[in-house]
Parts: structure tokens; C-alpha cells; sequence
């Protein structure tokens, strides 16, 4: 059997994390915006700590809901830890 790489281990651990709360409420493919909040609370304690007011969480669930279906798929979710990557390492081109 042969190993993931270290990237392959990061986009596995994304897919799980992703499903593992994706599987609490409505369809299993997709994140309510209650199962968002808990994953982010759970999974990103850290930067929700960070965020200077409670409020901001609830308006980057919003921001992240692209389609509007009141539910973030995992290309909205792949979105959010992609630009979050960027903001923590500080490689992406300042807006």
C-alpha cells in the first residue's frame, strides 16, 4: 500500500471534515448554515477567536452561500479554507 503524500493527507482530511458535519441535518452534501457555524467553531477555534466580533462569523457563512440556497456545498466550503490559506500565509494579492 503506498502513502499519501502530505497534500493528499490535507485534501482527504478536508473531504472528512467536510462530510463528517455535512451529515448532521438536511442533505448529507451539503452544510446547513447551523452545521457551518459548528464546523468553523470546532475546526477553526483559533481564527473565530480572532474575528473581533461574534457577527462576522455569521456574515462570512452568508458571504460563502455563493448560490444563495441558504446551504454551502464543498466547492463553497473548499472556497472558504482556500481563501482563509491565503489570509493566514499572506500570499494572495491584496483587493
Amino acid at each position: 500500500m503506498s502513502t499519501m503524500s502530505q497534500l493528499e493527507t490535507a485534501m482527504a482530511l478536508l473531504m472528512q471534515t467536510f462530510d463528517k458535519y455535512a451529515a448532521g441535518q438536511g442533505k448529507t452534501d451539503t452544510l446547513t448554515q447551523a452545521e457551518a457555524k459548528t464546523l468553523l467553531e470546532k475546526e477553526l477555534p483559533g481564527l473565530i477567536k480572532a474575528a473581533k466580533n461574534p457577527g462576522e462569523v455569521d456574515k462570512v457563512l452568508k458571504g460563502l452561500d455563493f448560490n444563495g440556497d441558504n446551504e454551502i456545498d464543498f466547492s463553497e466550503f473548499v472556497i472558504l479554507v482556500a481563501s482563509l490559506t491565503c489570509a493566514c500565509h499572506d500570499r494572495c494579492p491584496k483587493k
